[in-house]
Parts: C-alpha cells; structure tokens; sequence
C-alpha cells in the first residue's frame, strides 16, 4: 500500500501566479495579487458610488477624472490630469472629458494653446453626494476596523514609491 502523502499546513503566499511568486520575492507577488483585487474592488465602488450618487453610466476612469478636475475647484489641462493620475494614454482623458461635458459635469475654455476644464455645479454636486455615500457606506466600515491612520498614510506612500518601480521597469522593458 502506498503511503499517503502529507498534506502541508503551510498555503504558502496568497498570489494570482504562483510561477512569479516562485522568484526572488514572493511577498511582491503577494502585494500585486491585492493590487489588483484592490484595483477591482475599487473600480467597481467607484463606478456603483457615483451611480448611487445619481450619475449612472460613468466608468471607473471617469469618475477619477471627474474628482481630480473638482479637486480644489482649479482648471486643469489633459496634462494635468494625466500627471496627477499617471495616465500614459491621454486619449483616454481627452475621450472621458468630453463624455463629462456632454453630461454637463464638466466645461472647456481655452488657457493659452491647451484646453482646460472645470467642474460644472452639476459636478461638484455629483462629487459632493458621491462624498456622502461613501462617508455613509465606506468610510464608517472601514474606520471600524480600528486601523491605525498614520499606517494607512504609510502604506498610502509605499504604494506610491512601488508606481515608481513600476514606472521604471516598465521604460526598462521597452528598451529589452
């Protein structure tokens, strides 16, 4: 009779390709898994939040795009917006800002040659009930969760030196 082989208590790392977390660094294939999770989970918050908020039909882009052009109500050009939000394609932009002025969110002027935008009152009021929900629906589960705020600005930091990484590694990889 063969012996029954021993099942491990260990899972191991929690990962979407265990062939990565199979390098030099599991844990950052730990962290890209949640990444993406977190990615999702807060596309779909953000798309189903602003619906809620009475603006139904915005995609996760839009509704990113729309809160940085309310962010302390100043105009801003497509290049500002793709800085802020490290956005490479700016198509993408230049197409939600249009779909955003056609839904009345948002209005265009002219700053010298470059286009730039506002948020319309419509906006800001989409925004600030958008603000409201997620106090009501988010914001009060996750304060309830006891998590220290000086580590979530932390964590907030790593994530954004990791873009950096990412960033870099990614010019690398077009010149392999």
């Amino acid at each position: 009779m063969a012996a029954t082989p021993k099942r491990s208590t260990e899972i191991g790392p929690i990962v979407s390709a265990a062939h990565l977390a199979e390098g030099g660094m599991p844990a950052l294939s730990e962290v890209e898994f949640a990444l993406e999770m977190a990615n999702n989970a807060f596309s779909r918050w953000m798309v189903r939040g602003m619906a809620a908020a009475g603006v139904d039909g915005l995609s996760a882009l839009d509704v990113l795009v729309l809160h940085t052009v309310a962010h302390r109500a100043r105009m801003k050009t497509v290049a500002d917006i793709c800085l802020v939000l490290n956005i490479e394609d700016t198509h993408t932009v230049t197409y939600t800002l249009k779909k955003l002025e056609r839904l009345g969110l948002v209005s265009s002027s002219r700053r010298g040659k470059e286009k730039a935008v506002a948020v319309t009152r419509e906006g800001e009021a989409a925004c600030l009930r958008y603000r409201e929900i997620r106090e009501t629906l988010l914001v009060e589960a996750v304060k309830s969760l006891g998590l220290d705020e000086a580590e979530m600005s932390r964590l907030a930091a790593l994530l954004r030196a990791l873009s950096g990484h990412y960033d870099q590694a990614a010019r690398s990889a077009v010149s392999l």
